[in-house]
């Protein structure tokens, strides 16, 4: 899913006060993919119809096109149980304007270059003003290319690996203040960046967002989603080419409305060529796309009118599964190993990164809602202890860095963008399960933990030497430590 690079690869989850790691906390979850105990659901069904939702395969009548990466949450996020990595990489393109700013290519379709497309199909259905355009002879016709690589981009064929959710419900809980005070007490050497992005698609049940509101990123190889509920939005728009529209607080949110065009701006397509879902009706437009947008749109609630909150019902449900999700149990099976390799990952450096911070959920976390009122929701348990090794935080990693840029709104043509410097800094990978991964770092080029630690850069080049001049077995039994997080 979308959307969703640092050094290893894992998570940062924390809370209003991470505590010093001198007992790693441990859940009562016996198997990877189980959920969290002592959630708090608003019925008996909710987590059964999230489940089903995050495993559900959508087809053309369901919205799937023009252009997409996959079908199914759960096709992407399969490795331990349904919610791990993956082994799809995702690709993306750029380039850099005369002045140093990441350009996206917004007007070829950029950053993300979706690889699969539905094709040829004919549409009964299709305007009289789209008719004709692919064949004259089967005027109903539609012809979607792939998208292809533009040769004006630079920045070619960055890959993006599938990340974990194991978790993702606890870190979603971490408060800003957190994530300050872990840059604070870093060395000036490896402080990590904060990066505060957006909310464009608010938690109902979180008084503190708004749409607009600012956050601090933790989802996403650049830290770039600060909200749950809007990772799920975005992977539906953008990994699965499924449109939604959604209320809040009487507002329109049409963020992941548009129909990604191949080589152009979302949107942009010909009218009725994108799939083969049932049509909004123009009547019930609630404002901010043309009628012909509007009408494309998969999934929507309609109007919003009354001060109307309402959550696309399976945004709302991915949300609810992810949320639900457990850390992976730990594994000291390599008992001996893993107590040797403990010290070591302090000593090296790793742990100035992907900190060792014991982290709790707030004693009365904010409710994932559906609407204002809270007809579903779900919470996690308060004070819940959690040990996800990351700081969250976004690092300068030199030649690690994919030089793909996030920073919105980007406006290359006013300055407006991430700098080269920037477009060098990743998000620190949460280390939890990372045993059930078999490929690591942002674009999978690693097969195992020595691997990803040999290819860090940057501000994570000290604690790769460090790695480096350790004995066979010490980085073996490092290795194991982290293997058993």
């Amino acid at each position: 899913m979308g959307g969703i690079a640092l050094a290893l690869s894992a998570l940062s989850a924390c809370s209003a006060s991470p505590e010093p790691a001198d007992e790693i906390a441990t859940s009562e979850q016996h198997a990877v993919g189980d959920f969290l105990p002592g959630l708090q659901v608003s019925n008996g069904d909710l987590l059964d119809e999230a489940d089903e939702a995050f495993r559900a395969v959508e087809q053309i009548t369901d919205g799937v096109g023009p252009i997409f990466n996959e079908r199914a949450c759960g096709n992407c996020h399969t490795e331990g149980a349904i919610g791990g990595a993956g082994v799809q990489i995702e690709r993306r393109f750029g380039t850099f304007t005369a002045g140093g700013i990441f350009d996206p290519l917004d007007e070829l379709g950029g950053t993300l270059r979706q690889l699969f497309t539905v094709g040829n199909f004919n549409n009964p259905a299709l305007p009289a003003a789209s008719r004709g355009r692919c064949q004259a002879a089967n005027p109903t016709l539609c012809c979607v290319p792939v998208e292809r690589e533009p040769a004006q981009a630079t920045v070619r064929n960055v890959g993006r690996l599938t990340t974990p959710l194991f978790g993702a419900g606890l870190v979603n809980t971490i408060p800003d203040a957190t994530f300050d005070a872990i840059a604070a007490a870093q060395p000036a050497a490896i402080r990590g960046v904060v990066n505060r992005v957006p909310v464009f698609l608010p938690n109902p049940g979180n008084p503190a967002e708004s749409v607009g509101s600012t956050r601090v990123g933790r989802f996403g190889w650049k830290s770039g989603i600060a909200e749950l509920l809007q990772f799920s939005g975005d992977a539906y728009n953008n990994e699965m080419a499924i449109t939604t529209q959604s209320c809040f607080r009487g507002a329109p949110i049409n963020t992941f409305a548009l129909e990604n065009t191949p080589n152009a701006l979302p949107g942009t397509g010909l009218d009725g060529c994108d799939d083969l879902a049932a049509r909004q009706d123009p009547a019930e437009n609630p404002g901010g796309l043309t009628t012909a947008q509007w009408q494309q749109v998969d999934d929507a609630v309609g109007p919003c009118g009354g001060n109307r909150t309402e959550i696309q019902d399976d945004v709302f449900l991915f949300t609810v599964f992810m949320t639900a999700l457990a850390p992976a149990p730990r594994d000291f099976s390599d008992a001996t190993a893993v107590s040797r390799g403990d010290p070591l990952f302090t000593s090296t450096g790793c742990a100035g990164c992907h900190v060792r911070n014991t982290f709790r959920t707030p004693a009365n976390p904010p409710r994932l809602q559906i609407d204002a009122a809270g007809t579903e929701f779900i919470r996690v348990p308060g004070n819940f202890a959690f040990n996800p090794f990351s700081d969250f935080l976004k690092h300068d990693m030199g030649s690690l860095g994919d030089m793909i840029g996030e920073a919105p709104p980007d406006d290359p043509a006013n300055g407006l963008g991430d700098t080269i410097a920037t477009t060098r800094q990743m998000r620190t990978s949460p280390l939890w399960g990372a045993r059930f991964r078999n490929r690591f770092l942002h674009d999978g080029r690693c097969a195992d933990v020595a691997c990803a630690v040999r290819a860090h850069d940057g501000q994570g080049a000290a604690a790769r030497n460090a790695f480096n001049a350790l004995s066979g077995t010490n980085q073996h039994d490092l290795v194991q430590f982290v293997r058993s997080l």
